[in-house]
């Protein structure tokens, strides 16, 4: 969208941030059409050696990176020096910033997000934050202040929320996401229309527990399914290669709106972005959260938000051993029941609800 001004037109900008995991950065890119639609001339700002780099370029969005630190709970020598990144970091957020003057920024968090959103507020661009878990993680709560609006995914959200900020969006949903083709995602499995498929992922980083269950578990699921596997970079199991009915990937991305459309039930860690892709697509699936001991809770929460309201089963990480293949056979033979509680969560619109956040701050 262009503004007149006398004879010549000013280009919108807006400068996408988040980083860490594809958690922090899918939703971004899901924003892109309607971005693009409406206008806007599209950056991003990142760490200096983050993942989200990988996936911002090959969307084609110019990325700049920044020094950027994390703020530990737990003792590290990492708490000693990373103050110091931070000042960097917020320092060359600001400077880009300063020459670049975006009309808005928009945050999905992530500890280098926060000096983006420092360094807007001082400069007076407006600034979006998005929450996707159910409680705020550290890094958007130390810009609360700094942000004009707040987004969140959860109802229960709303209760951590500064009131005058919060806006109940729900997350944006990748658009090709919807467009896959479940023939396409059968043959590039090496499967058959005859019998079910089981999806098992664990993030974008993979998850070591889910690997190690659901590999132990393959006599058992393999004579009821055929088992496509997202395992993570690094993680893909040689000796497993050739097991009929079994395929296993590092990492999926032009083919996995086809193999999302073939699968027939799905086990997921319980990310917020992840938990809303199986919602939207109405898969029937089993949430393993992460626990406390490798995060601070958010996804323990997330899954028992979407269990309360029918939408998932949750396996608890220390009960898989005894409790994947139950619940697997049990969520498979009551598809129906789950597949009609997610056909009646309302259709949240998230996309189009921040986009019309982005236009009018940016007015």
């Amino acid at each position: 969208m262009a503004e007149a001004t006398g004879t010549t037109k000013k280009t919108k900008k807006i400068v996408l941030t988040g980083g860490g995991t594809a958690g922090h950065v899918t939703p971004n890119l899901a924003l892109l059409p309607l971005l693009e639609a409406a206008g806007y001339e599209v950056s991003y700002v990142g760490s200096e050696k983050g993942m989200e780099r990988e996936l911002v370029e090959k969307a084609g969005i110019p990325y700049t990176g920044i020094a950027t630190g994390k703020l530990r709970r737990y003792h590290d020598w990492k708490n000693f020096t990373d103050p110091f990144r931070v000042v960097k970091g917020l320092g060359q957020a600001h400077a880009y910033l300063r020459k670049h003057r975006p009309d808005v920024v928009f945050s999905k968090g992530g500890f280098v997000s926060v000096p983006v959103v420092l360094a807007a507020a001082s400069l007076k661009i407006p600034c979006i934050l998005h929450e996707s878990d159910l409680t705020p993680g550290l890094a958007n709560k130390l810009c609360f202040r700094s942000a004009d609006r707040i987004c969140c995914n959860f109802p229960e959200t709303l209760a951590y929320l500064p009131a005058s900020k919060a806006v109940l969006t729900g997350t944006p949903i990748r658009e090709e996401l919807f467009h896959g083709d479940r023939t396409t995602g059968l043959e590039y499995c090496g499967f058959t229309d005859d019998r079910p498929v089981l999806l098992v992922m664990g993030g974008s980083l993979g998850a070591e527990s889910v690997n190690l269950a659901l590999r132990a578990h393959l006599p058992e699921l393999l004579p009821h399914f055929q088992i496509v596997h997202l395992c993570g970079r690094g993680k893909v199991d040689d000796s497993l290669e050739d097991t009929p009915g079994y395929r296993q990937f590092a990492y999926v991305t032009t083919n996995l709106p086809h193999i999302m459309a073939a699968a027939d039930v799905v086990v997921s860690r319980a990310g917020a972005n992840a938990i809303c892709e199986l919602l939207a697509l109405k898969k029937p699936h089993i949430l393993v959260p992460l626990p406390t001991g490798g995060s601070r809770g958010d996804q323990l929460l997330n899954a028992a938000s979407f269990e309360r309201r029918g939408f998932s089963r949750v396996v608890r990480d220390e009960d898989m051993e005894t409790q994947l293949v139950p619940a697997v056979l049990s969520v498979f033979e009551e598809r129906d029941r789950y597949v009609e509680a997610m056909n009646e969560a309302p259709d949240s619109q998230a996309a189009g609800r921040i986009m019309d956040l982005i236009l009018e701050l940016s007015r």
